[in-house]
């Protein structure tokens, strides 16, 4: 069997990135988050992953710094593809955009909800442009959506 037709079989790797005070999804803001929370989020993720052919890395943290390291680990380690929830790092994170930007790795931003409905100072998305796209507004439909775009894309 030639080296490239054994590459091929791999299943692509995506990381999934979640931001700050995601992992307390279920307990805050529930009028804006739903009652759904992370694991449940990755659990369908997952499931979802199966079908698509992939395999997820899944990581949350709510420090900006550590963000920076997963996306910095992954240009190192084969990752195809980010899917990532900024959360509010998505407004004020030059870090976590100069890392996507030089991760040279496709990456889809999704949010749980509308950041356009909601605070004016959360319209403006430092993250999106060094994106592929952005998922908005579905809840976890984002993710879900943004996972098949990303997959679709790669």
């Amino acid at each position: 069997m030639s080296k490239k037709s054994k590459t091929s079989r791999k299943k692509k790797k995506i990381l999934v990135l979640h931001g700050p005070n995601l992992n307390m999804l279920g307990k805050r803001e529930r009028k804006i988050y739903g009652k759904i929370n992370l694991e449940k989020i990755n659990l369908d993720l997952k499931l979802l992953s199966e079908e698509l052919g992939v395999v997820l890395k899944f990581k949350q943290s709510n420090i900006e710094g550590e963000l920076v390291n997963f996306i910095q680990e992954a240009a190192k380690n084969g990752t195809s593809g980010i899917l990532i929830n900024p959360a509010a790092y998505t407004h004020t994170s030059v870090a976590i955009r100069d890392a996507l930007l030089a991760a040279k790795i496709p990456a889809v931003e999704v949010h749980i909800s509308n950041i356009y409905q909601r605070e004016e100072f959360r319209h403006k998305s430092l993250t999106a442009p060094v994106c592929i796209g952005q998922v908005t507004g579905f809840g976890k439909m984002s993710y879900l959506l943004g996972l098949m775009a990303l997959v679709n894309r790669i």
